[in-house]
């Protein structure tokens, strides 16, 4: 499977992922919500800030699932892998306030991160929320006329194909 994560733009996470900073993606929720039992090791991750282009491609090399949180279990899994995260000095209370109420957590582990040439997603059927889009391929949400690099998944890594792949305007 291909997913798709857009990030809040105002942490700056996605400049994060692509320093090395942040080497596991996570999501919190109250309820399972993609990409709960759909993301696996070997998919890939497909990166944008909100309102921007499609621009990160990363491979997921493991999923940690975690259900039946309470506010104690959020303080172990933030002291856990908060640095694989991302966070900084000072940046804890605030993701455990924002977390201490989830129930369930995914934790995606990416590696062969790397900038592709930007390119735009249509997120029609899938809610002006949402914020995991996971589809087979990529070209099934890219906007008609964007360029996009077709990747895959080779013994865990990811291959470039051949070429790129236009979508044809219709």
């Amino acid at each position: 499977m291909q997913h798709i994560a857009i990030l809040d733009k105002k942490r700056h996470l996605l400049e994060r992922i692509l320093s090395g900073e942040k080497r596991i993606e996570s999501r919190w929720y109250i309820s399972r919500k993609a990409p709960w039992d759909r993301i696996s090791q070997g998919d890939i991750v497909y990166f944008k800030n909100s309102g921007e282009h499609v621009g990160v491609v990363a491979n997921v090399s493991k999923v940690l699932q975690f259900e039946a949180l309470d506010p104690a279990k959020v303080d172990l899994l933030l002291h856990k892998y908060g640095k694989l995260l991302g966070m900084k000095e000072g940046e804890y209370a605030s993701s455990y306030d924002s977390y201490k109420n989830k129930r369930f957590c995914i934790l995606v582990f990416i590696s062969e991160v790397r900038q592709i040439t930007p390119f735009e997603i249509d997120k029609k059927g899938f809610g002006n929320m949402a914020a995991w889009l996971t589809v087979k391929r990529i070209d099934e949400i890219a906007r008609r006329g964007s360029r996009i690099p077709l990747l895959r998944s080779a013994g865990g890594r990811i291959a470039d194909l051949p070429s790129w792949h236009k979508l044809k305007s219709t």
